[in-house]
């Protein structure tokens, strides 16, 4: 067998473009002398095909070449993921892999984390994707989502949903509460996501650097309010994502996302429980914490993330980010649209599951 060749681990977007350095394999037959054999020591003229005095075809000694075999085949695309992945973990083990300023990683992201969260996007959830072409293509813009469902999957699901559904495949890069970053494990691997504070300076820094920036301004009191009160969106509070983004010129896409309130439907908060953990809140379902680890478990419900036209403000004066009259109108009209078009997803939605 050829020697194998190391090649680089591509995102898992674009598979489909290895086989170009295919290899083929072939055997060729000797063949065999045509006419009968003379008298010894006498030279036999070479017969002339379609000659008058031998009418019959001669033929062909020479059997058809197997056909070629592809490196694309199972064997090649072993050959190439095993290589591949090795070629990960030496990166990995090195330390030849780049992460930005934020902790973001890249390669880590898209051959690892994305993986792992895509099953749940695609098969448990199946996320219906609306509106992807409003995110712009390039420069810096800000995503404004509601916020649901007891654990921020919702924040989760949306950075899949532009990950793998951006014609111009961009990345979103989520502004997350203090909280994120204090718990072990979780904050590695916010930050490798790309996540960061939610404060101005990060944002601001993002949106100058040309990056997508998810953020959803309701924080806790949308995340841990009652099943009751579902897509009934809370205060956005003082509108510092509409100055935010002043300051840099960027656009502001609306999304709305539906599914998300019923993954884990809150009937109760347990107030001392939660102060003695350090939580927000601690939620009381109908399955948790009563069923135990089994109750963690979300309910599969269906998914619809739906992105809005984007709101301009490049067209403001630099010191429209100061005019509080300004930042609120913005916030209003941008909460109004979000919430607009979650009854409008509501009324079309056939059912929770399906």
């Amino acid at each position: 067998m050829a020697d194998a060749k190391v090649i680089p681990f591509d995102d898992d977007r674009s598979r489909g473009s290895r086989g170009a350095g295919s290899r083929r394999r072939g055997g060729s037959a000797e063949s065999a002398p045509a006419g009968d054999k003379g008298p010894v020591g006498e030279v036999q003229a070479l017969p002339v095909r379609g000659a008058a005095e031998d009418p019959a075809p001669e033929p062909d000694a020479s059997p058809a070449a197997p056909p070629a075999v592809e490196d694309g085949g199972a064997d090649g695309g072993l050959e190439r993921r095993v290589a591949a992945g090795l070629s990960f973990l030496r990166r990995r083990l090195t330390g030849d892999y780049e992460v930005d300023d934020f902790g973001y990683d890249a390669e880590l992201t898209d051959q690892v984390l994305m993986s792992l969260l895509r099953p749940m996007y695609e098969k448990y959830f199946r996320v219906e994707v609306k509106g992807v072409e409003n995110i712009p293509a390039e420069g810096g813009a800000l995503i404004v989502a509601n916020h649901s469902g007891t654990l921020p999957l919702d924040g989760l699901m949306m950075q899949v949903a532009v990950h793998d559904h951006h014609p111009a495949d961009r990345h979103l890069r989520l502004l997350a509460a203090d909280l994120v970053f204090v718990l072990p494990v979780v904050n590695e691997l916010a930050r490798k996501l790309g996540h960061t504070l939610a404060c101005a300076e990060d944002a601001e820094r993002l949106l100058a650097q040309g990056e997508l920036v998810g953020v959803m301004p309701e924080g806790f009191k949308g995340i841990g309010k009652p099943f009751g009160e579902r897509y009934k969106l809370q205060r956005f509070g003082r509108g510092g994502f509409v100055s935010t983004a002043l300051r840099q010129g960027a656009p502001i896409v609306p999304c709305s996302i539906v599914g998300a309130e019923e993954i884990y439907p809150m009937i109760g908060n347990s107030k001392t429980l939660a102060r003695l953990l350090g939580f927000p809140y601690f939620p009381l379902t109908p399955t948790f914490p009563w069923l135990g680890p089994l109750g963690a478990v979300p309910l599969p419900t269906k998914w619809t993330i739906q992105f809005g036209e984007p709101i301009p403000t490049d067209g403001y004066a630099p010191e429209a980010a100061e005019d509080p009259v300004l930042m609120f109108n913005l916030t209003d009209q941008v909460r109004e649209q979000i919430q607009h078009t979650l009854y409008k997803l509501l009324v079309q939605r056939r059912s929770v599951f399906f």
